[in-house]
């Protein structure tokens, strides 16, 4: 059926598809394809923008204790298998599905209404995982702004601190010989005899670096448990502000200033990460860390265990950021031509070896910290909060004008974390905008701006005495199994309900006609490989779950039930909304679900000039009744 020509049909960037105003949106340009919605100001933007939002803070604190831990280099093989088995494949997914119809991760599932819930989830997760990232970035905040001291306030063991502060083991008591006996006693009186302790005989007193005590009653203040709620840290609370403020700063255009932003928040942590591996290859011990890292301590043997390949599947997933909305949401600014495909394999190979280059820095520093203490690699090595606030800057504190280290350290953090809340945030404006356009035409930046506040307040609990076991309780529950679950559902829907090979056909119309041999290896990935691999995960997740701690606190029955709560309220609405879709369509019941099953009216290329003859019976359903005229094959079309 051919097109019927009409005013108000776009015409690629020359007018505005159904747009009854004159309203121009300050995310959208008169250089862009689509008006109505904005595009990125070229490609720069966009795979920076990606690259931002998927290299994150576990690149640098979680990836090189996890190779560390799982066999050193060997750990590469079953990483690099699961990147392409699948977070390449999911990764794909996403952008291809973003860019081909320009909606947010809700307004997506005009593919298949039936599952919009999943995009209400990834919508509400993303917000309870902005809550939370904004207060690590003000961590690192803090940390920045306590770097520019001659002396770090965590090289030693000051006024603050209590008697098991120490920079170094102190022997408790160990094992000597005595008149031609062995005898233990107490460390003391083996000094006081001029004895030597025995090998393997010495216990040493349960001590704390300085780092660890400053991080726990300095920074945090930290209260015994989440029972103990304490006051407002007024100076956490004025770092998560100020983080609030650059974000608002860097969004306030949408993707046309944060698209400049990322040029150097992106970009710049790779010097830092430079920086800090030339200076830490300069140091003695290195070597030694490297090889924990990934040289002689490689262990092949490793990879005849479960764990090592949950961890590797799992580390890719969390790390390429799929099924939290953000790629559907920044892939949607794309010109509907562009080259997703060799995006996606840009941004996810970049994101990989960003996180094995990571490693040789933070290692290589960590070596010359064992080498100084006299310990073995293994004991000065951590992961997440204990390895960015305490483990790292106990070493930096360790250099030579260890201020400046320090500061490029928690400068870099700091960076990391905004990219990739940047995209986060986006992605929330991004759904209010598809639901709301013609509200966020007009107020784009009070719009904004009001999330930013909205999620500021909400912070606040976090930045309590007793706020990192808030941090802790929302990461352990909502940034696990619950994420698993819906890109389980959403792969399941788009190749099985709605059909692979048609969304193939689909993609080929934005990149090209492509070979079946090409083909061949996303549609094993997408049939079969990859979801089995999901189910896969999320079912260890959900049988090795165990109850949310913090060191060595254990969470109280309530704080518990809390965290199920937030994950319950985040997955709720899958069920919820496909009841409701059920419920408004006709028909008796296997006909309600089998046209929830199919995609809406609406569905396919935001522009008519993009739809071709797949989607040429395609328009998008204004409301306002007096622009309306007769229809066409039962669907409405509109007057300018």
């Amino acid at each position: 059926m051919g097109m019927l020509s009409l005013p108000g049909f776009l015409s690629c960037g020359k007018k505005k598809d159904f747009n009854l105003s004159n309203e121009k949106d300050a995310h959208a340009s008169d250089n862009d394809e689509n008006s109505d919605r904005g595009n990125w100001s070229n490609k720069a933007d966009y795979l920076l923008s990606m690259v931002g939002y998927a290299v994150g803070l576990g690149n640098v604190w979680r990836f090189p204790y996890l190779t560390y831990q799982n066999g050193g280099g060997a750990f590469l093989i079953p990483y690099t298998l699961m990147l392409a088995l699948a977070g390449l494949p999911l990764f794909f997914m996403e952008c291809s599905l973003g860019q081909f119809a320009s909606l947010g991760p809700i307004s997506i599932w005009r593919i298949l209404p039936l599952f919009q819930g999943v995009g209400v989830t990834m919508v509400i997760i993303s917000t309870f995982v902005a809550i939370y990232y904004n207060v690590i970035i003000a961590y690192a905040l803090y940390y920045l702004f306590a770097s520019f001291q001659k002396v770090l306030p965590w090289s030693d063991c000051f006024s603050w601190a209590d008697e098991f502060c120490s920079k170094t083991r102190l022997v408790n008591d160990c094992s000597a010989v005595l008149d031609g006996q062995i005898i233990h006693a107490n460390y003391s009186f083996i000094a006081s005899n001029n004895l030597t302790c025995l090998n393997d005989t010495i216990n040493y007193k349960p001590v704390q670096f300085p780092s660890e005590q400053y991080w726990n009653k300095v920074a945090l203040q930290r209260s015994s448990g989440l029972d103990e709620t304490g006051n407002i840290v007024w100076y956490l609370a004025l770092c998560l502000l100020l983080s609030w403020m650059i974000v608002g700063a860097a969004l306030f255009k949408g993707i046309k200033s944060s698209g400049k932003v990322v040029y150097f928040t992106a970009l710049f942590p790779y010097v830092i990460l430079l920086i800090l591996l030339v200076r830490g290859a300069t140091l003695e011990g290195a070597l030694d860390g490297i090889e924990y890292y990934i040289g002689k301590q490689s262990n092949i043997t490793k990879l005849m265990e479960a764990e090592v390949w949950k961890d590797a599947a799992t580390q890719i997933f969390y790390s390429l950021s799929v099924a939290w909305g953000g790629l559907v949401a920044l892939s949607s600014y794309n010109k509907f031509h562009n080259n997703c495909y060799s995006d996606a394999i840009f941004v996810c190979v970049t994101n990989c070896l960003t996180s094995v280059f990571a490693g040789f820095a933070i290692f290589s520093v960590l070596g010359h910290m064992a080498f100084v203490l006299k310990r073995p690699v293994s004991e000065v090595v951590d992961s997440g909060f204990d390895l960015a606030f305490v483990a790292y800057p106990e070493a930096l504190s360790k250099l030579p004008v260890s201020p400046l280290w320090s500061f490029l350290f928690f400068f870099m953090l700091l960076l990391l974390g905004l990219d990739s809340q940047f995209a986060t945030i986006e992605t929330l404006t991004t759904t209010i905008q598809d639901i709301y356009p013609k509200m966020m035409k007009k107020l784009r930046i009070p719009i904004t701006l009001g999330v930013c506040v909205l999620l500021f307040f909400l912070g606040l609990i976090c930045v309590t005495q007793a706020g990192i076991y808030w941090v802790n309780l929302i990461d352990h529950f909502c940034a696990g199994w619950g994420i698993l679950f819906a890109a389980v559902l959403e792969i399941i829907g788009i190749v099985y309900i709605y059909g692979g090979n048609r969304f193939i056909e689909d993609i080929e119309m934005m990149i090209g006609k492509k070979s079946c041999f090409f083909w061949m290896w996303w549609r094993m990935c997408w049939f079969f490989i990859t979801p089995v691999l999901l189910v896969a995960i999320l079912v260890w997740s959900l049988v090795t779950f165990s109850a949310p701690t913090y060191g060595s606190v254990l969470y109280p029955t309530w704080g518990t039930a809390v965290g199920w709560c937030m994950i319950i309220f985040c997955v709720i609405w899958i069920p919820i909304v496909a009841v409701v879709k059920i419920l408004k369509a006709e028909g008796n019941l296997f006909q309600r679900i089998a046209s929830c099953c199919r995609p809406t009216a609406n569905w396919g290329p935001y522009l008519e000039c993009h739809r071709g003859e797949r989607y040429s019976h395609v328009v998008t359903p204004k409301k306002e009744k007096e622009h309306e005229i007769p229809t066409v094959s039962g669907f409405t079309y509109f007057r300018e």
